[in-house]
């Protein structure tokens, strides 16, 4: 799969834009607040529906208009496919393949695999579960409809629920409701428990070797997956956290409090481990999110690289640069000189000034 072009029109600091990509890597570089990421965040957009940085619609939209477009033209096996997203202030998005709209947002998963990769993702080691959950989200629900569908759900019953409880105190007599919540609660919220945990092994299976490449052989890495309940005991935790649910006014217990470690040896690098070896283990992660969806879409996934360059030693960037030659690859960065000095090869050079993008090859 390769990215063809982009046309974006009032989206973000872009009134109208249209690039032609490369199929090998494409640089997108200058100054800072130029709009090289907005760029990125379209291509995003276009694979999952989603901003990376969880904006809203009206959020992307150019200031002062109430609507914006993203066209971004495929190519996959000499088949080409066109996806259209009509971002407006005021209603959902509209989202169209080829000039058919389509009515669910899973229509248009694994047209577009994308993996995104910021400084950002550096930090999501050391930071809090949430991070880690957003990362296994936004993986899966690219790679699974099934599993985006349970999770859409979940989420609906967890902030219904969460109403229900902050309700009670005015009408006591809703307790009753409850269980009923429970039991949605449980059977979305298990589906999703078991898909984390072959997302999980199938990480591992790819992490092992990408990290003891990356770590000089000195370490070896594991993902544990900390599900704050099994299956087999979720219905009954449920069960038994209610007072207290109905205490706090919120859902204590499911996946959306999941959460997962990083171990090398007995050590959980979350906690313990140093920034070098929390910014490997990202990296490793991320490499490995790209091994997984080659493997499960039988597809080569586009990668973004936003300025993330410029916070990897020599070392972790060649080893990065080297991993991604077979892939299309879109990086941002403020120079050139990274690629220059490790004699990298770049098919295709765009400079971006204040929302204008010209090619220099």
């Amino acid at each position: 799969m390769i990215i063809k072009s982009l046309e974006l029109s009032d989206f973000r600091n872009y009134e109208l834009l249209d690039l032609h990509f490369d199929r090998g890597t494409n640089i997108l570089y200058g100054d800072n607040a130029q709009g090289k990421t907005n760029i990125l965040e379209a291509i995003f957009v276009s694979g999952t529906t989603k901003s990376h940085k969880g904006s809203k619609d009206k959020e992307m939209i150019r200031f002062g208009k109430e609507e914006a477009h993203i066209r971004t033209y495929l190519e996959k096996e000499d088949l080409e496919n066109k996806v259209d997203m009509h971002l407006r202030s005021a209603r959902s998005k509209g989202i169209a393949i080829n000039g058919k709209k389509i009515k669910k947002a899973a229509e248009l998963l694994g047209l577009l695999n994308v993996v995104f990769f910021s400084p950002e993702d550096l930090s999501i080691i050391k930071n809090g579960p949430g991070e880690r959950r957003r990362f296994v989200d936004m993986e899966l629900c690219q790679l699974d409809s099934f599993y985006l569908y349970n999770l859409n759900h979940y989420n609906k019953i967890v902030n219904q629920r969460n109403k229900l409880l902050r309700d009670l105190s005015l009408h006591p007599d809703l307790k009753e409701t409850l269980g009923i919540w429970d039991a949605q609660l449980v059977s979305f919220g298990s589906k999703i428990i078991e898909r984390r945990e072959t997302f999980t092994s199938q990480l591992n299976e790819m992490i092992c070797g990408i990290h003891g490449k990356l770590s000089g052989g000195r370490e070896e890495l594991r993902i544990i997956y900390e599900p704050d309940a099994s299956v087999a005991d979720f219905e009954e935790k449920c069960r038994k956290n209610r007072e207290r649910d109905i205490k706090l006014k919120q859902t204590t217990t499911g996946p959306h409090r999941d959460d997962f470690s990083f171990l090398t040896g007995d050590m959980d690098i979350r906690k313990y481990g140093s920034q070098g070896q929390q910014r490997t283990a990202a990296l490793s992660l991320k490499l490995a999110e790209i091994e997984l969806v080659k493997k499960i879409s039988k597809d080569k996934p586009v990668l973004l690289l936003d300025d993330v360059l410029s916070e990897l030693d020599s070392n972790r960037q060649n080893y990065l640069l080297n991993s991604i030659g077979d892939i299309q690859t879109i990086i941002t960065c403020t120079g050139l000189d990274d690629f220059i000095n490790n004699r990298f090869e770049i098919n295709k050079i765009f400079k971006v000034t204040e929302g204008t993008v010209t090619g220099e090859n």
